[in-house]
């Protein structure tokens, strides 16, 4: 598939559907894995990445999994198509941004997909739409296991997986949730949220991850810890503990904002639908900012007639990168302004 076709369309991750749903638009498990007799990857010379990238590419290749894996080159992916991968949570920004041989795969339904020579050689993603870390896990363990089939990883029997990350050490689990969490960020206790998830030591990211702010007030929670518990210790203690704790202080606080300041929150979402039904112009963060507010008037019942999965995909299609992949050109801050607003005008006022 080209990656233009891809841009086109939405990933079954952003469906709008799953347990939990208004809040948590997607559940994520990723594992990291390093080959072994290689060096980290930070030690490799130039030799050693394409060696490893070669033949875990192969190895790629040769999988048996339910879906087809399509595969690139990142290295020689041209910057757009990688920055799409990085929109579309397939790669991080930081394997975009890298230097030297790496690549990537993924599945159709985009519930999968795999880095290689990112911080680690291998790195084993699945995806899935709502609170479904269980499905998730049990989609990127058999893919573990396909893989460890075919080769020897770097194991100590003392730690665990070794991996270029000390906090990966262990299971090489990272398990973490896309929450959409508006209410808390109206209401100032978003800072709150994040000491306390620090305190339980957890990180709290932006949008696309580590180093990135909380664009359209999502926000993406995940361990930091992997040694000493073990893979489904950590799957159970976010779905069980940290996730309903979170997503019951965002239901407490949109109940509480509707009680006391319905106005407010009427007013939120319907100027959001009329300045993105009207816009001639808009820039990424101004349209990330009213679909903010325009969705969670629909998952409030406020406002009626628009899905779920249509303003999820507003959120991923507007964006620079798919933007300018849809329009089949390269476009200035300006041009893709305009384009955006075309967009969602299309989207919203489909008569």
């Amino acid at each position: 598939m080209k990656l233009a076709e891809l841009a086109k369309r939405s990933g079954s991750w952003l469906q709008g559907e799953g347990p939990l749903a208004g809040i948590v638009i997607s559940s994520r498990v990723r594992l990291a894995r390093n080959l072994a007799g290689y060096p980290f990857l930070s030690r490799c010379d130039h030799q050693q990445k394409l060696e490893i990238q070669e033949f875990l590419r192969q190895q790629t290749s040769e999988l048996a999994t339910a879906e087809p894996l399509e595969y690139i080159n990142i290295d020689e992916a041209e910057a757009l198509d990688q920055q799409l991968l990085v929109e579309r949570h397939l790669i991080s920004r930081q394997h975009a941004e890298a230097n030297g041989a790496r690549g990537m795969a993924y599945s159709a339904s985009e519930k999968i997909s795999i880095m290689i020579n990112e911080e680690d050689h291998l790195r084993l993603q699945a995806l899935q739409p709502g609170l479904r870390l269980d499905e998730a896990w049990q989609e990127v363990d058999a893919l573990d296991d396909l893989f460890e089939a075919k080769m020897d990883y770097a194991f100590s029997s003392r730690l665990g997986y070794l991996t270029a990350c000390p906090t990966n050490v262990g299971t090489g689990i990272r398990v973490s949730v896309m929450l959409h969490l508006p209410g808390l960020k109206m209401s100032g206790q978003m800072e709150k949220v994040i000491r306390s998830a620090r305190d339980m030591h957890l990180a709290v990211r932006g949008l696309h991850g580590e180093g990135t702010q909380a664009a359209g007030d999502f926000y993406q929670v995940s361990n930091q810890r992997t040694l000493g518990a073990s893979e489904q210790q950590i799957i159970d203690e976010f779905k069980n503990g940290v996730v309903p704790r979170i997503v019951d202080y965002e239901q407490k606080t949109r109940d509480k904002l509707l009680t006391e300041h319905a106005h407010f929150v009427d007013d939120k979402a319907f100027r959001a639908l009329g300045t993105l039904q009207n816009a001639r112009t808009i820039s990424s963060e101004e349209s990330l900012e009213l679909l903010s507010h325009l969705r969670m008037g629909v998952t409030l019942d406020r406002v009626s007639g628009l899905k779920l999965d249509t303003l999820n995909e507003l959120f991923l299609r507007t964006q620079a990168a798919h933007l300018q992949q849809i329009e089949n050109r390269t476009m200035s801050a300006e041009e893709r302004g305009v384009a955006r607003a075309k967009y969602i005008r299309q989207e919203l006022n489909p008569n």
